[in-house]
């Protein structure tokens, strides 16, 4: 009688790697070329950023001191933080519009219920419930089929009008003493919020880049039919990736409340395009299976610095919105294969003549 030999998810796709045809060399120069073309997305972002910086001071000649860029690397960590969830969610060719709403249930829960004292269960639990919103996305999205634009959408109008009416849309409460210390306290001068970013962003780069998780990610967003057939459980990982960007959220709003010392129910609203335009920016593709965290933390950092900039130049907010949906919107026409074809046949036209 016949034995099944059943295959654990690396096996499979380590056997599905092995009967491809061998094609080595068109692999490893493709390979490259991404590597080549995403390094080169990045060098830009962060060359843009030090461009943006000396327009600043160019502005203003009070701008670009230690004390301004110590305030763009505060106001940027919570950008970082958010912009981190979205793009694992669009690595795997989903978004997830139910971003600001979870920042405001993250920021009143923990104003309201955990207040000055309260300890660590308290915080956990308004994580969880944060990182619960993000697995209902998931499931709506994994296992009913609903378009993620739509799922979190809803989700997003049920979670601000439970805020609404549980706060009678006047939150109250204070920040916990720990966040309080996280937002203002220093150590050897600098910033303790700005020392977690960064032990953060490498966390988060590390996470993305060089985890199974990560790289299955990769594959899924690529892929999901080839994901699947390869034996990634796709299903588990959307579930993950949306749970994990409610989590994120959730930490956001946490932030946002030590950083100000209260909750309001508009206060995830200015996170929703910015979020999407850092990751976009950042070079990844708002289709899936494309992108990376350093590209991401660039996009943060240069929508930062120009948010600063319209401040100092008196627009209202509603031109930092046009700015941030103008951005999103040149960087996927530049990710376009019909406009970067357009844009070689311009060149190939001005080098002939």
């Amino acid at each position: 009688m016949s034995s099944v030999q059943i295959k654990s998810p690396d096996s499979a796709q380590a056997d599905a790697v092995n009967d491809a045809p061998p094609d080595t060399a068109t692999a490893d120069t493709r390979k490259s070329s991404r590597l080549s073309r995403e390094t080169l997305n990045i060098a830009g972002v962060f060359l843009l950023c030090v461009l943006a910086m000396l327009a600043a001071r160019w502005i203003n000649p009070n701008a670009g001191g230690y004390q301004q860029l110590e305030t763009i690397l505060v106001l940027c960590s919570f950008l970082v933080v958010v912009a981190f969830g979205q793009g694992l969610v669009v690595l795997i060719g989903g978004l997830d519009l139910s971003i600001p709403s979870v920042i405001t249930l993250g920021g009143i829960l923990t104003a309201v219920w955990v207040g000055a004292d309260g300890g660590i269960v308290k915080t956990c639990a308004v994580l969880a419930a944060c990182a619960g919103v993000g697995v209902l996305n998931g499931l709506g999205i994994g296992i009913f089929k609903v378009p993620a634009f739509i799922m979190t959408l809803a989700m997003g109008i049920i979670v601000y009008s439970l805020c609404l009416g549980a706060t009678g849309g006047s939150p109250n409460g204070v920040s916990p003493k720990a966040l309080t210390w996280l937002m203002s306290g220093r150590t050897a001068g600098i910033p303790v919020i700005v020392i977690f970013t960064v032990i953060g962003a490498v966390i988060a780069y590390l996470v993305q880049s060089r985890t199974r998780f990560g790289i299955r990610l990769y594959a899924m967003g690529s892929n999901p039919t080839a994901a699947r057939f390869a034996g990634l459980h796709t299903l588990r990982l959307t579930l993950m990736t949306y749970a994990l960007c409610g989590l994120l959220a959730g930490v956001t709003g946490m932030l946002l409340v030590g950083y100000s010392n209260g909750a309001t129910l508009r206060m995830g609203e200015p996170y929703l395009l910015p979020s999407v335009a850092a990751v976009v920016i950042g070079g990844s593709a708002i289709s899936g299976g494309r992108g990376s965290f350093l590209g991401t933390l660039a996009g943060a950092l240069l929508l930062t610095i120009l948010d600063m900039i319209i401040s100092s130049l008196g627009f209202s907010q509603g031109w930092r919105t046009v700015i941030s949906g103008a951005i999103i919107l040149f960087a996927i026409l530049l990710q376009h294969e019909g406009a970067m074809d357009y844009l070689r046949s311009l060149k190939g036209r001005n080098s002939t003549t």
